[in-house]
């Protein structure tokens, strides 16, 4: 808020505020003073993610499942799983599916941690999709990983290694066929203040409005 009122363009990190309240006070001040206020959900700006958003563009989807996992955070003690990790998947849930997210169903647990350090968290959005994300802070490794089922394909997306694969042609024999899409090689850091500064220099919409980042932080929320 202190930087709107200086008349400052923001980008803020994830989630948007602490609270729903705050979150929509940050909106507010910034169509006030005319300014462009975007929400830092960097994961959409992993190759990886834009590769799986491209492949399933026009597919009817029924199914999304995201693990994201890793050891715990030294650095964390304000919040839990939910919205430290979470909250990427819920927009990405989002963004895939075009739709709004209507059912969530969470299993919470806290194992080593103050707050919750193990989330299963199930949705399913307007159009029908379930979706389905496994997070914790128990996994001794790092992994992020993304899968879609349409009509048609799979869609199989490693995160960090940033390798997506889809298979399609099913056969009624089980066959099938498999290909490694391509993948950019933008830093997604680095494109997503790329983007930023041209929602600033268009004054168009940036790629995640505060509003948006705003539904996530309230469906993160539901979860807790």
């Amino acid at each position: 808020l202190a930087c709107i009122e200086r008349g400052v363009h923001v980008l803020v990190e994830k989630p948007i505020a602490s609270t729903i309240e705050e979150g929509n006070e940050i909106i507010a001040a910034a169509r006030r003073a005319g300014l462009t206020l975007m929400v830092g959900h960097v994961e959409r700006f992993n190759p990886a993610v834009q590769a799986i958003k491209e492949a399933v563009r026009d597919d009817d989807i029924l199914s999304i499942a995201i693990t994201r996992v890793g050891p715990f955070p030294p650095r964390m003690s304000n919040v839990g799983v939910v919205i430290d990790l979470a909250v990427h998947d819920i927009d990405l849930i989002r963004w895939f599916t075009d739709s709004e997210i209507v059912e969530v169903q969470p299993q919470l647990s806290s194992a080593v941690a103050e707050r919750e350090d193990i989330a299963l968290l199930q949705f399913r959005t307007a159009s029908g999709v379930l979706a389905h994300i496994n997070t914790n802070w128990l996994t001794p490794f790092k992994a992020r990983n993304v899968t879609v089922a349409t009509r048609d394909k799979y869609v199989m997306g490693d995160l960090l290694t940033r390798q997506v694969t889809e298979c399609f042609g099913f056969k009624p024999d089980g066959s099938y066929s498999m290909r490694h899409l391509p993948i950019g090689y933008d830093e997604p850091l680095r494109a997503e203040l790329i983007a930023f500064l041209d929602a600033v220099r268009s004054r168009g919409l940036p790629a995640v409005t505060g509003a948006r980042g705003v539904a996530s932080l309230e469906l993160a929320t539901r979860g807790l």
